[in-house]
């Protein structure tokens, strides 16, 4: 599959769409042109139906990705324009994985901090290997970090945690992600790849819509209660019931067979 700039790789390995920082020489830093390619790779999986789940993993064997490139602030964020361009491209690229249909996997390997752990959160789970460190060091660099990037710490971690992470803008072990919901689950480092694929594959046998609709309603769920669209959830909830796939698997109860899901 293509991608705008060599330090993206988009690879399509069957049911999975790989998504790969590949900055190993920086420990897969966010340039300005990875923060720009995010959106179009995703755009491109999701307009393949053969793709159910989008795993996002680090190039090399030390880093998920270490936070945006700081060298490239002084050039690419000096003034308020330029700040405001920057942003606008982060905030793209975390809202795009955030919005997208397909389940979204964060398959951590070392080095996941700053805005590499904005992007973590902004999938729906994450899986990490043994000894990968977590942090957020705004409160080092002098910068705020987005109010909505905010949001999805706390949405993860609860605000005490959430705290805890910004003010002490120190590493935390993987222990410690787990204990505090940051993480879904620790593997080897082994395994960690294996056990992934095996949850890409048990979440493809499956229906895409109802997939799809679960998403959407827990997201939905997540709004402030007078934002809580109702009738947006029902009209998916519908589509579900209304769809082949719903069709496909009764009969496929009733035979006593796997059903061949079409995510139509």
């Amino acid at each position: 599959m293509s991608s705008p700039t060599p330090r993206m790789i988009a690879v399509k390995d069957g049911s999975i769409g790989w998504m790969i920082f590949n900055n190993p020489e920086r420990l897969n830093a966010v340039s300005l042109d990875m923060w720009e390619a995010v959106p179009k790779i995703i755009a491109e999986f999701e307009s393949d139906p053969e793709i159910r789940v989008i795993v996002l993993k680090g190039a090399g064997d030390r880093a998920f990705v270490a936070g945006a490139d700081i060298s490239q602030f002084e050039a690419q964020r000096n003034n308020p324009e330029s700040v405001a361009t920057y942003e606008d491209a982060t905030t793209l690229a975390f809202e795009t994985i955030a919005r997208a249909e397909r389940p979204t996997i964060a398959m951590i390997d070392g080095y996941c901090i700053g805005g590499g752990l904005g992007i973590a959160l902004s999938c729906d789970f994450r899986f990490a290997a043994e000894g990968s460190t977590f942090g957020i060091p705004a409160a080092k660099l002098g910068l705020a970090y987005a109010a909505s990037g905010t949001r999805r710490l706390v949405d993860v971690v609860g605000p005490a945690f959430a705290k805890e992470i910004f003010f002490t803008a120190r590493r935390f072990t993987c222990d410690e992600a787990l204990s505090m919901g940051l993480i879904n689950r620790v593997f080897t480092r082994e395994t960690l790849e294996a056990q992934t694929r095996d949850t890409c594959s048990i979440i493809a046998e499956n229906a895409p819509l109802t997939v799809m609709t679960a998403k959407k309603i827990v997201d939905e769920t997540r709004k402030a209660p007078e934002n809580f669209d109702a009738d947006y959830c029902d009209q998916l909830i519908e589509r579900c019931f209304s769809s082949e796939d719903y069709a496909e698997g009764r009969k496929a109860f009733m035979e006593k067979r796997k059903p061949a899901f079409r995510g139509r």
